[in-house]
């Protein structure tokens, strides 16, 4: 090869032929991060037991957030099955105030010693009901991509706006992206091809489809798509067609096929 990768990140393994794609795709076009696009993770809340539920009626209305969990993405289009997170932050990322909410309050107080017991809580014992990650509330509404974590190969799935990801999913939101053409080559196999030689593989096969791994997948620049590709890789997503992906995707990143 010319050269040798050189980000101080763990290197890619693979064949000889898919390592010197991989030099080449890095060499020609930004990682997905550079496209004013992000690459993030859901919710935790350090204890699920208490913070979800199905049970719409159990607190105030506004203070339950309609989660997007790894089953609602499993035909590979977003299907809620009706969880919803008992939700303590505000719209401007604040604790909530309980006396506000009497409803809420009762339930945390019956749930407070579970929820004090958690490492979250004991840093902050006057913050004892808020969940380990804060909840961005811009993110609800926005289209975006969920991936979830482990699985044998991608599965992008669009959510057009009005869920927030769980733990165990992570997303892609974008202010350049049609987010079906980005979920068209998220689902090909070139996009498949780098996080196989960057991620964690488990026992089985099935690989981690962590941010770390999604970051280093390179896309094309969206302006850099003709009109005809992006309907092809908008059309393949919708349809979850991976071949039809990946033939497109073959085009707009100039290669003629992935070597084994």
């Amino acid at each position: 090869m010319p050269h040798w990768f050189s980000a101080a990140d763990s290197w890619p393994a693979g064949s000889p032929a898919r390592l010197g794609l991989l030099e080449d795709l890095n060499d020609r076009f930004p990682v997905l991060e550079e496209t004013l696009t992000k690459v993030g993770i859901g919710v935790a809340t350090g204890s699920d037991a208490v913070f979800l539920t199905e049970d719409d009626t159990l607190v105030e209305g506004d203070r339950l957030l309609r989660m997007a969990m790894v089953k609602d993405a499993k035909s590979g289009h977003l299907k809620w099955h009706g969880t919803h997170m008992v939700n303590p932050w505000d719209e401007d990322g604040e604790l909530v105030d309980l006396d506000r909410y009497p409803r809420l309050k009762a339930y945390f107080e019956k749930h407070r010693t579970a929820l004090e017991g958690r490492y979250v809580a004991q840093k902050q014992p006057d913050r004892w009901y808020k969940t380990i990650d804060k909840i961005d509330a811009s993110l609800t509404d926005r289209p975006k991509l969920l991936l979830p974590d482990m699985k044998m190969t991608i599965h992008p799935v669009l959510d057009e706006g009005g869920y927030y990801p769980h733990h165990n999913l992570y997303y892609v939101v974008s202010d350049t992206w049609d987010m079906k053409v980005l979920g068209g080559l998220l689902l090909s196999r070139v996009a498949q091809t780098f996080v196989e030689a960057y991620a964690v593989r488990m026992r089985g096969g099935t690989l981690r489809f962590q941010a770390q791994y999604l970051r280093r997948i390179r896309v094309p620049r969206p302006e850099a798509i003709c009109q005809t590709d992006a309907l092809a890789l908008a059309h393949a997503f919708d349809r979850r067609d991976v071949q039809a992906a990946t033939e497109a995707a073959l085009r707009v990143y100039g290669i003629e096929r992935i070597p084994d």
